[in-house]
């Protein structure tokens, strides 16, 4: 049986990252990044595809799994008649190649394990040529090498164009395997010590996370979010891909199944906000420095995402090999999406050279220079329509959320330029065209007859961004034109307690089918009803939304409340960044509710 979205763990070395079943089973892992062709691509297909089974003989899924405190480092165990074993899955954080370690050790009794590594390159495309060298089993296919390997060695066998193990581990013995990537047409790396570097990777995940300056309620869950945001982050430019995976389905068997390992200028500001609140001040800048790289050039040429260094051609097709997680095609690499015109990041990435000025990070000349060329760019463009904050992709339309956000880079500038008058630029122009969008989106975004912001100019329909007028400061929370839209908002987006993003109408969609519950503008209606004086509520609501997340503390994009399941790429950082951003609105990070 193909496991469940929530079934599976993250374990990764801030290049790239690997999903881990209850079962034992790495069943996803791209080689050397996150945007990489996967080498275990059994999560969108089937074992055949790819993947690693390390687990007792004839077990099934574990007894229990965690992470050890402050780390992305996996326990999973398993209490069988023969005795107790435990299997400790991890990335250290690499000097020179990726590796994937995977750590046997007994606990009592004596266990007989069996294990089974099925390398195919390509997304699961390649089977690779397997052969024998100094102890080693090593795979190579086309541009890709790995090299297997265990301490102390045990006895390996090729099978049905696999790789079998099976030992016994006793209370107190210790099986460590290594598999290590490298570039086919170079020698292989140095061999790593696996229990040295299980230390080495406890020692400097656990020191970031005695960083995180939160105590309130649910610290776990906090944590837990920062260190998930954390893996996310690509440590080389410090860019943050929205999820290490691609084509999770938003529906079982629908077509809404997207590539998501690239990096998104929208969540730059929720990102920073998060980082900064939470005390990670040098992961704030270095998020800061690749979002003013990646932005940097023509304005009107200004991207929606980005490669992990700041690449612009993200190309979208389609995997036909893969049938698709639970049967759900098509499988995409790529993301068309990047073409799209989305007015918005010009407010989100403005709006994040806010937040890095307030939290007293190094401004450095060129970066204000961005930000007037953006503002030029937005003097006229902001008029036009796009594809919005959804990548709908139905026709352009006048988004209400694309033009509040336009208003957030007119307001950020002119607030700075009030601030610092030596900085320079047409402050008079910059005010004017404040007032002007300010005075556009309530005319004509505004549905006076049921007290609401909608979706788009002229459309009856809402749509859940529009939560965020608030906490944007578009609009005070006490306005009746806020409260009105909260209130409708719940009404008609919110489903067995949880919100839907909008309506899934075709004629704007462009898409066939529906999707689940999109957690994060779950969150955002619990800052709103914190916002609007609804404190209680949006506690409770917060406390359902943390309940949500899996066995380990991780959430996808979105939830199925019918079915009881997670769905859309995982772990997703959009709805980490709202448990992280909801838990400080709340409660602040002392606990107290006033923000530290």
């Amino acid at each position: 049986m193909h496991p469940y979205i929530e079934d599976y763990a993250l374990i990764g070395d801030e290049q790239t990252a690997a999903l881990v079943a209850k079962d034992g089973s790495v069943d996803w892992l791209c080689l050397p990044r996150f945007d990489s062709p996967a080498c275990f691509a059994a999560l969108l297909g089937s074992k055949e595809n790819g993947h690693w089974r390390l687990a007792p003989k004839g077990a099934g899924a574990c007894t229990r799994r965690a992470y050890r405190p402050g780390s992305l480092v996996l326990d999973t165990e398993w209490e069988t008649d023969e005795g107790h074993v435990r299997v400790t899955d991890f990335m250290p954080q690499r000097d020179e190649a990726p590796d994937l370690v995977r750590i046997v050790e007994g606990i009592s009794g004596r266990v007989t394990m069996r294990g089974t590594l099925r390398l195919r390159f390509d997304y699961g495309n390649v089977v690779p040529w397997v052969r024998r060298s100094d102890g080693h089993r090593v795979a190579v296919a086309g541009p890709d090498a790995a090299w297997l390997r265990s301490v102390p060695e045990v006895h390996t066998w090729g099978e049905s164009f696999g790789t079998h193990s099976e030992f016994t581990v006793a209370a107190g013995e210790t099986v460590a395997f290594v598999l290590t990537w490298h570039p086919s047409h170079e020698p292989r790396p140095a061999l790593i010590d696996p229990h040295e570097a299980l230390r080495h990777s406890l020692a400097d995940w656990q020191a970031w996370a005695d960083r995180c300056r939160y105590e309130g309620p649910h610290r776990d869950a906090v944590l837990r979010s920062l260190l998930t945001l954390k893996a996310l982050t690509y440590a080389p430019t410090g860019g943050m891909v929205a999820a290490p995976t691609t084509s999770l389905p938003e529906e079982i068997g629908g077509v809404r199944n997207w590539d998501y390992r690239y990096c998104w200028l929208r969540d730059s500001t929720l990102t920073l906000n998060a980082l900064v609140s939470a005390g990670y001040l040098d992961e704030a800048e270095a998020w800061r420095d690749w979002l003013v790289r990646a932005a940097a050039g023509d304005p009107a040429k200004l991207q929606i995402m980005y490669g992990l260094a700041g690449e612009r051609r993200l190309p979208e097709q389609e995997l036909a090999w893969l049938r698709g997680f639970r049967d759900s095609a098509p499988v995409r690499s790529g993301n068309d999406a990047v073409k799209q015109l989305q007015l918005d990041v010009y407010g989100e990435v403005v709006d994040s050279l806010a937040l890095a000025r307030r939290a007293g990070l190094h401004d450095k000349p060129h970066v204000w220079q961005l930000q007037l060329a953006l503002l030029d760019f937005l003097q006229e463009a902001w008029r036009e329509p796009d594809e919005g904050l959804w990548e709908v992709r139905g026709p352009r339309r006048h988004f209400v959320h694309s033009k509040v956000m336009t208003w957030v880079a007119a307001d950020r500038t002119v607030r700075a330029m009030e601030e610092d008058p030596t900085l320079p630029g047409d402050l008079d122009r910059l005010r004017k065209l404040r007032d002007t969008i300010h005075q556009d989106v309530c005319e004509r975004g505004f549905d006076p007859e049921r007290n609401t912001f909608t979706q788009h100019y002229g459309s009856k329909e809402l749509d859940a961004a529009t939560l965020l007028i608030p906490r944007v400061g578009f609009l005070p929370p006490d306005d009746p034109r806020v409260t009105g839209t909260v209130d409708a908002v719940r009404a008609e987006l919110e489903r067995d307690g949880f919100v839907r993003r909008y309506s899934t109408d075709l004629t704007v969609d462009g898409l066939p089918g529906d999707e689940g519950a999109f957690l994060v503008c779950s969150f955002w209606l619990a800052d709103a009803l914190h916002m609007t004086g609804r404190t209680k509520e949006a506690r409770e609501l917060f406390e359902r939304l943390v309940a949500l997340r899996n066995d380990v503390g991780l959430l996808a994009e979105e939830f199925d409340p019918h079915a009881g399941h997670q769905l859309g790429n995982f772990p997703q950082a959009f709805s980490h960044i709202g448990l992280v951003t909801t838990a400080l609105t709340l409660f602040g990070t002392d606990g107290t509710g006033e923000a530290g």
